[in-house]
């Protein structure tokens, strides 16, 4: 890549957005290859910066959910978008609604999860992985057998319903640290699958 990334000052509000020259180099080589495959750089690698050992973590846990799962990437996205809005993630809800229209090849489908899973035009199968998936956000104290059992009958594996608590875990400690932060969304992503 010939030109260098710039961290977008605005990534986050609440704390200092490091500059691209100060952070390690595997820190900056992962940013450039994120770049180069979006056109722009992600806000959230500009923010978890701020912290290069957690940035390493953060990224390393959302690498083995998304590549080495027994979910395909539109059930990832679902999840991560009737988590965050229930959550009321502004970054997670636009970054991550984009990511579901593209995966989903559905323009409208983020808005609906967003809005209220219950309502959007997926399968009951889908349906009760996002059922879990907010109890699990909502009331985790509630998650029984029952939900796992769910989960089985309607055709999930052992595997792919523990990729569900795990993936749905994650990405609740991700809206936190967005909120916490006040991470904003690249513009870029309102626009991304829509067409």
């Amino acid at each position: 890549m010939t030109d260098q990334p710039t961290l977008d000052q605005d990534a986050m509000r609440n704390f200092t957005v490091p500059e691209y020259d100060s952070l390690p180099a595997d820190i900056q080589e992962r940013i450039e290859e994120e770049t180069a495959r979006a056109g722009f750089t992600p806000n959230v690698f500009a923010a978890m910066a701020y912290s290069p050992a957690q940035w390493r973590a953060f990224m390393a846990y959302h690498d083995a959910l998304v590549e080495v799962s027994a979910l395909d990437r539109e059930a990832i996205e679902m999840i991560v978008v009737a988590v965050s809005g229930v959550n009321h993630c502004y970054y997670c809800n636009v970054a991550h609604g984009a990511l579901c229209r593209i995966y989903a090849k559905d323009p409208l489908l983020a808005d609906q999860l967003i809005s209220n899973y219950r309502t959007a035009d997926i399968s009951d199968k889908r349906k009760a992985m996002l059922d879990v998936a907010v109890t699990l956000t909502e009331r985790p104290m509630e998650i029984t057998q029952a939900d796992l059992d769910r989960l089985a009958e309607v055709g999930y594996s052992e595997q792919a319903i523990w990729d569900i608590g795990a993936v749905t875990a994650f990405y609740n400690l991700s809206n936190r640290m967005a909120h916490f932060a006040d991470m904003r969304p690249n513009e870029e992503f309102h626009t991304l699958g829509r067409e």
